[in-house]
């Protein structure tokens, strides 16, 4: 009989420039309320960021843990910490074990929940509960059976995304801490960028939740933690202009008082009506999908952007008093170390507020993971370095460590630098000046706790480097060789010439 069931969200590993906030995605909270509603179980979910209690763990008649490809080595080595004391039943479930799932059963996986998992979660644990039905019968599990592995034929996606109940964000131990409310109003993405695993995962067809729906938990998050602000977690908030705008004019309405943040595209500023209300309800920052400021690069993605339209958007999302956190991947096959720094000096020139250079990391699931197994450029398979902020494969038109070095370092020091940092508080833009100190702090952190792998990807390049010269070095000499040879065969008498070609007929 389950009881009582335990879902833990692994830490990241190591280090990084995000590692200050904390924020718990909205799967495992809303996987616990669903139990609750439907089963009636007792659940926990810990945020290891925050907490994780092995004395509960060890407690529970089921454990579930979620992952993403950078925290998988940790979500494998709880599964496997739990199987060394316990026969406790364990389900991996999120992007990384959806795409891999044999991994997550070679991994100490008893069960993978593929894809959206909501109600394959609530069904296998019925079924574990009570006998009913049979797992071949649940879709979207894989399970090990008689030895080998069973994948059942995947889920549908859900297609009513307001049947499902809130996220019990109060499940979270710990919950108090988190200085930021994530809340979801929509699944899927209408468009298909090369890199990004959200359209595998969820669909290109965008879902959304009913807007009085979305409301009332607004109003239920405001009133018990007036203080923090809101983080729509949808891929692209404004990916239905109109849904957006029905949800803010109701913001608008009820008076609701959250200050909120959102992910967006920049063609979010072609609609005027949008970019008022989002001010009006008290919008304070959009992170917005720059990605690149090379065209070949942009069309490379499938990003349906220009430069331009990146330069309008900056400045009209600032009208509007709204500041922009630019998200840039870097590394494509069109970028070279000029590439790099060129986007450094737009982003500062472009006035964007706040940044991050993410490295191209090629996830499970993505187009960009399958066409470099397929050329076998990944050389990384510690999936803890699947980061963004590690080289894991090798690049085009540069090194792995001319890539780590230019993006990972040098870019981000260069925006955050101490003397940015101190032109800012001369102009008495004291908040903006903190994150500039707090993420310089970071980037020299990151690289001490890094410095092992970035001495890798230096040896690497120049042991690489040696052998081309080397190899090159060889050519010549072939090539000085084989001119010799001609000279002297030129200089050489016309009879004696003949007399050493009859001799090579003969064999003397």
């Amino acid at each position: 009989m389950i009881k009582k069931v335990v879902l833990i969200e692994p830490r990241s590993p190591g280090f990084h420039v995000f590692s200050k906030f904390k924020l718990p995605r909205l799967g495992l909270p809303l996987l616990g309320a669903l139990l609750e509603r439907e089963l009636g179980v007792e659940v926990k979910v810990y945020f290891q960021e925050i907490s994780l209690d092995w004395e509960a763990v060890d407690d529970a008649d089921l454990i579930g843990i979620s992952t993403i490809t950078p925290t998988a080595p940790v979500a494998y080595d709880i599964a496997a910490r739990i199987k060394r004391v316990s026969d406790t039943p364990v389900v991996l479930g999120g992007p990384h074990v959806s795409f891999l799932p044999d991994e997550g059963l070679e991994k100490g996986a008893d069960f993978v929940v593929r894809g959206e998992g909501e109600w394959t979660f609530v069904e296998l644990v019925r079924h574990l509960s009570s006998g009913e039905g049979s797992l071949s019968g649940i879709m979207g599990l894989s399970y090990v059976d008689d030895g080998e592995h069973r994948h059942n034929p995947d889920r549908e996606r859900v297609a009513d995304l307001s049947s499902l109940p809130w996220p019990d964000l109060t499940l979270i131990e710990g919950f108090e801490k988190l200085k930021t409310i994530p809340v979801m109003t929509s699944r899927g993405c209408p468009y298909d960028c090369k890199f990004c695993s959200v359209t595998s995962m969820f669909g290109r067809r965008y879902r959304f939740r009913e807007v009085d729906d979305v409301i009332a938990e607004l109003e239920v998050l405001c009133e018990r933690q007036p203080d923090r602000t809101v983080f729509f977690y949808d891929d692209n908030f404004t990916a239905s202009p109109a849904h957006t705008k029905e949800l803010l004019r109701k913001m608008k309405e009820k008076g609701i008082p959250a200050r909120w943040m959102a992910q967006s595209r920049v063609d979010v500023v072609k609609d005027e009506e949008l970019m008022q209300l989002m001010r009006d309800t008290n919008c304070k920052n959009l992170f917005i999908g720059v990605e690149s400021v090379n065209p070949a690069t942009l069309e490379e993605f499938r990003k349906s952007q220009t430069v331009d339209d990146i330069v309008r958007a900056v400045e009209i999302i600032h009208r509007y008093k709204i500041t922009v956190h630019g998200m840039f991947v870097l590394g494509s096959d069109e970028d070279d170390r000029e590439t790099i720094r060129e986007t450094v000096r737009f982003a500062r020139k472009c006035g964007i507020d706040t940044v991050q250079f993410l490295i191209l990391t090629p996830l499970p699931g993505t187009e960009t993971y399958d066409e470099l197994c397929q050329q076998g450029r990944i050389f990384v398979d510690d999936w803890g370095k699947f980061s963004g902020h590690h080289v894991v494969f090798e690049p085009a038109k540069m090194s792995p460590f001319q890539l780590q070095k230019e993006t990972g370092l040098k870019a981000m020091r260069k925006f955050y630098s101490i003397f940015q940092a101190w032109k800012l508080g001369l102009t008495f833009r004291f908040k903006k000046m903190a994150i500039t100190i707090y993420a310089h702090h970071t980037i020299n952190k990151w690289k001490s706790s890094n410095r092992y792998f970035v001495s890798e990807l230096r040896h690497r390049y120049k042991a690489e480097r040696h052998a081309r010269k080397a190899e090159k070095a060889r050519r010549k000499q072939l090539s000085l060789e084989h001119e010799a040879l001609e000279e002297a065969a030129a200089a050489m008498p016309a009879g004696e010439h003949e007399s050493r070609e009859h001799e090579k007929v003969l064999g003397m």
